[in-house]
């Protein structure tokens, strides 16, 4: 237990760090890095060279000493990051070597003003906190693999099948190397992924979500290649998956994983909303919830056109199939040949303040996938229709950027 002195210095010191926290924190990295090369095997890169992972951690480090009082608070964020570190296969002995060099680090930066005292009240909190996840994922990993099928650590899975679903996401299905079962999932938790990256000359890990219901047998993820731009280098995973991974070849994944999921026991309405790749998790969602036909399901979805519309077919065909399913789609720059009515509703951005009549169910509950940007907007725009905090839902991979 911390202490209410070890508190009050957290507290009293927290605007300092906020201050100076972007130095900290590639201060930390740094250290980090020099003396453990290997961890970079675990961290994204890309999100490394991008800054947002400094920006993701700062923010973090702030929001816990903010709270420090009232940890329960920030109970929703800490299951996700250890979902995260379950996922990542992020393990007890890597939280001391963290410490060490964020302490360092803050030390390095504020110099003098960082005396014993607040060093070691931030070492008490760090630890206090590292205590906390590690307890929440050590009962993830037990409780994936006490289930039939499940697993701790990497498997050898192989690609069955690679399918392209629009010019720019490509689906794979993955089967174990040992024939053996998979442990089953909720709809809208994701895999981890590692592969070796050449012009790395490291390995990488991405999460992606699931896109199918679970069957016991395999898993797929539908994948969208990063193409990159003048500020963004090209998905290192991403562009290799695309370009190199084929049908036999083998990959190493983690157990599935992931807060943002639908209760799959409820009978209230679902809404789902995405945006471009974001579709992924709420086609998982979708394929299971529709199994139950009393339950009520709204699928909107943004994208810029059909060539980039991944399952549409699908899901045109679902929406003709079950009567407890609409799907609504809008493009930003329909194509000549797409055609109103047929291949999408509405031209431009969702505006789901016009779909109230469809959208605002009784007790439903929002699930909210994409581009940051568009998440913001959405969960801002189903605030404004008075849609309870509790029930918007959404899903970020990488660094959480979405909370200011």
């Amino acid at each position: 237990m911390l202490t209410q002195r070890t508190k009050d210095i957290v507290k009293a010191t927290a605007p300092v760090l906020a201050q100076h926290g972007l130095p900290i924190i590639e201060r930390f990295y740094r250290r980090l890095f020099d003396a453990h090369p290997e961890l970079k095997n675990t961290f994204n890169m890309a999100h490394q060279e991008q800054g947002q992972q400094q920006q993701a951690l700062a923010r973090a480090v702030y929001a816990y000493a903010e709270n420090i009082e009232n940890p329960g608070s920030l109970a929703a964020v800490l299951k996700n990051i250890a979902n995260k570190h379950a996922s990542l296969n992020v393990r007890a002995e890597h939280y001391p070597i963290v410490g060490e060099h964020l302490l360092g680090a803050i030390k390095d930066v504020l110099g003098e003003a960082a005396t014993d005292e607040i060093i070691s009240a931030w070492a008490q909190a760090y630890g206090n906190l590292a205590d906390m996840l590690m307890g929440m994922e050590s009962e993830l990993r037990e409780k994936s693999a006490a289930q039939v099928g499940g697993w701790n650590g990497w498997r050898t899975f192989v690609v069955k099948e690679k399918r392209p679903e629009s010019s720019v996401i490509t689906s794979f299905v993955l089967e174990p190397s040992d024939g053996q079962p998979v442990v089953n999932f909720e709809p809208g938790q994701y895999i981890s992924i590692t592969v070796n990256v050449p012009s790395l000359q490291l390995q990488q890990i991405r999460q992606y979500s699931l896109s199918d219901m679970p069957n016991g047998r395999t898993y797929r993820i539908s994948v969208k290649r990063e193409e990159g731009d003048a500020s963004t280098p090209p998905g290192y995973v991403s562009s290799l998956l695309h370009d190199h991974m084929n049908v036999g070849d083998e990959v190493k994944l983690a157990a599935p994983y992931g807060s943002f999921h639908i209760d799959v026991n409820a009978k209230t309405p679902i809404v789902l909303i995405s945006g471009g790749v974001g579709l992924t998790p709420m086609v998982s969602m979708l394929k299971r919830a529709i199994q139950d036909p009393q339950r009520q399901i709204v699928f909107v979805h943004g994208a810029r056109n059909s060539a980039v519309h991944a399952m549409r077919d699908r899901l045109r065909q679902t929406a003709a199939t079950y009567a407890n399913f609409k799907a609504v789609v809008f493009y930003e720059a329909p194509l000549p040949g797409d055609v109103l009515g047929q291949d999408y509703d509405g031209v431009g951005f969702i505006e789901l303040d016009g779909l109230k009549d469809l959208i605002l169910l009784p007790e439903a509950d929002y699930y909210v996938c994409g581009p940051i940007p568009f998440m913001r907007a959405q969960h801002d725009a189903l605030r404004a229709l008075d849609i309870p905090e509790a029930r918007i839902n959404y899903e970020v991979f990488g660094p959480d950027l979405f909370a200011e």
